[in-house]
């Protein structure tokens, strides 16, 4: 069963991977910008279609993740949403107290 454990621990390597990406990609923008899950999945996958398309639903999990956390929010239509029942696009942003990029003082 080394398999699963690997498995397992590179799907967690992948998770992180697409978590970073949400937050470095918010720290680049302006308080207030939101960004797509589909502009993490590109930075993770890379610009080809083929790459990025199938990690969009983990781009939407680890939106999630981070909303659990409180490190982001989820919007949709403008609105602050549960990304566990949003359909349909959603945007991702900094918490409201989080006015500037990380590290920034």
């Amino acid at each position: 069963m080394a398999g699963e454990s690997s498995e397992g621990s590179a799907d967690a390597a992948a998770g992180a991977a697409m978590e970073a990406a949400i937050l470095e990609l918010l720290a680049t923008r302006r308080a207030g910008a939101t960004i797509c899950p589909s502009d993490a999945a590109r930075r993770v996958g890379g610009q080809d279609p083929a790459a990025w398309r199938p990690l969009m639903d983990d781009a939407r999990a680890a939106a999630a993740r981070l909303v659990a956390r409180g490190e982001v929010v989820v919007t949709q239509r403008g609105e602050p949403t549960d990304p566990a029942l949003a359909r349909g696009p959603i945007r991702i942003g900094r918490t409201s107290g989080d006015d500037r990029a990380p590290g920034v003082d």
